[in-house]
């Protein structure tokens, strides 16, 4: 029985990166075996065991092979005399197929240590066509080593895993944990980069794939192109830190631009409205948490009205503030914000670059939503006991004034 670390610990070992999580494989043991020595089982379609101590996981090594399309369509094959380089070869990419022994020695009998040097993502065998979820993986990979490409031989068979329709046989939720994922790299762009080159994003999200190729004002835009907006935008986000819902509401924010007459372009009037409905689509089809969902839906509808906040009028913002249910879900709001600084400064062309441009509009808003919020509406509905139908507009018109004199403030500063 001989244990190895594989996988992403060993190739963030090499890259000099921290090792965060230790996966193992067991050349030459049996389930008994490990039963014996006091590991927990917890593997559902094959033997993993959880370590006594601290609980890391050890696999069994294990072949497999492919019964039924998509990424569950498997049948796995565990016994003492697979062996590590059995175990290895159904891995995804050369720099994930490596193994560490206790002595440090490592095993690397398909190239990962020459591929990280290169710089390359690489498929370690035809098993790689076997799984769809592959291809998303190698996606998120690219978001995180944004400086590795995709080996062309690799490329070339990803698109004909897509022709062949295995990426359609990809589950709604293995889909969003992917893409999640990916845009909590540092790099999400790059995830989407390698999703296009192999057609794709095209059959997982044909409203976004929609934009490239679709014209902006060079005025306000000088990147021109609407995919390559939304690419800057969510790399703004990613340079900012900001948290999932975040930078989901600046992928699906723009949506709409994909589907306004293309007799009007490079305008793009109205395509907020549009945007809400492809965008509550996609969040249905991936069962996209509610969390995020509600931020893009909300995102999609209001960015151009926070864009234009500075123009807007106290009794426009307030009717905003109660539009995107901001007194209840001040946070959310906040959130809708950042995601539309993102938009502002996802806009860099040849000539002109907003990425480090003043946002004036979040702090304007927060303002005047701080000063919306210390109005005492209970104090005003019992005001309004003889007469409880005109609470509402009360409450607005108290609101409206509030804002008021809260901006009035603000300019005087």
């Amino acid at each position: 029985m001989q244990t190895y670390v594989v996988g992403g610990a060993v190739r963030d070992a090499l890259l000099g990166l921290p090792v965060k999580d230790h996966d193992h494989v067991v050349v030459g043991a049996t389930p008994d075996d490990m039963l014996a020595k006091g590991f927990r089982p917890v593997g559902k379609d094959f033997p993993v065991f959880l370590h006594p101590q601290t609980q890391e996981e050890y696999a069994l090594a294990r072949t497999e092979r492919k019964t039924a399309p998509g990424y569950k369509g498997f049948v796995f094959h565990t016994s003492a005399d697979v062996t590590l380089e059995e175990d290895l070869v159904r891995r995804d990419l050369t720099i994930n197929a490596m193994a560490r022994a206790d002595d440090g020695s490592i095993t690397d009998p398909y190239g990962g240590q020459r591929d990280i040097q290169l710089r390359i993502f690489r498929h370690v065998s035809d098993a790689f066509a076997e799984d769809p979820v592959r291809i998303l993986r190698l996606a998120r990979f690219a978001a995180r080593f944004s400086d590795f490409t995709v080996a062309p031989e690799t490329n070339e068979l990803m698109k004909r895993m897509v022709a062949e329709g295995e990426v359609d046989a990809l589950v709604a939720e293995r889909v969003w944990q992917e893409l999640a994922r990916g845009l909590m790299e540092h790099k999400p762009s790059r995830m989407f980069d390698v999703l296009r080159d192999c057609g794709a994003l095209v059959r997982i999200l044909p409203e976004l794939d929609a934009l490239w190729g679709v014209p902006q004002p060079e005025k306000w835009h000088p990147e021109v192109d609407t995919g390559v907006h939304i690419m800057q935008v969510i790399d703004c986000a990613a340079r900012l830190e900001r948290e999932l819902p975040v930078r989901f509401a600046c992928l699906m924010h723009d949506l709409g631009k994909g589907v306004t007459p293309s007799a009007n372009w490079p305008a793009h009037h109205g395509h907020e409205g549009l945007g809400v409905k492809l965008v509550e689509q996609v969040c249905k089809r991936l069962r996209v948490p509610t969390e995020s969902r509600d931020l893009a839906v909300m995102t999609a509808r209001e960015h151009g009205n926070v864009g234009r906040a500075l123009q807007l009028r106290a009794n426009t913002i307030v009717t905003l503030f109660e539009r995107c249910d901001a007194f209840r879900k001040p946070a959310r709001f906040t959130q809708m914000l950042l995601a539309t600084e993102c938009d502002a400064r996802g806009r860099i062309g040849p000539e002109a670059s907003y990425a480090d441009a003043p946002f004036p509009q979040l702090a304007h808003l927060e303002t005047a939503l701080a000063a919306a919020r210390g109005v005492n509406a209970g104090e005003i509905a019992q005001g309004c006991a003889d007469n409880p139908q005109r609470i509402p507009e009360r409450v607005h018109m108290a609101r409206v004034s509030a804002v008021k004199a809260a901006l009035k403030e603000e300019e005087a500063e």
